[in-house]
């Protein structure tokens, strides 16, 4: 444990932010598991594309909280959206 006062503000400041970056990450998980369902299901195009546009959302949130990597999190989407418009062909 840290001595310094600053050193253990920090330390616990760290603490809180990955809480809320696993909690993050953990939603968009969630997130991304209920768009592949709807898909598979066969729901319908608009309940579908409206997980998708909740995903993207949550995704670039992350991405500007440096949660996920950028690249990454537009892989993400990409290859979600890809399913999504070949599913609804």
């Amino acid at each position: 444990m840290a001595n310094i006062k600053s050193a253990k503000k920090r330390a616990r400041q760290n603490i809180k932010k990955r809480e809320k970056n696993l909690n993050r990450k953990s939603s968009i998980k969630t997130a991304i598991k209920k768009v592949l369902l709807a898909i598979e299901k066969g729901e319908d195009k608009e309940k579908t594309l409206a997980l998708l546009k909740d995903v993207e959302s949550q995704l670039a949130r992350a991405k500007c909280k440096k949660v996920v990597k950028k690249r990454a999190a537009s892989r993400k989407v990409s290859r979600l959206a890809k399913k999504v418009a070949a599913v609804q062909k």
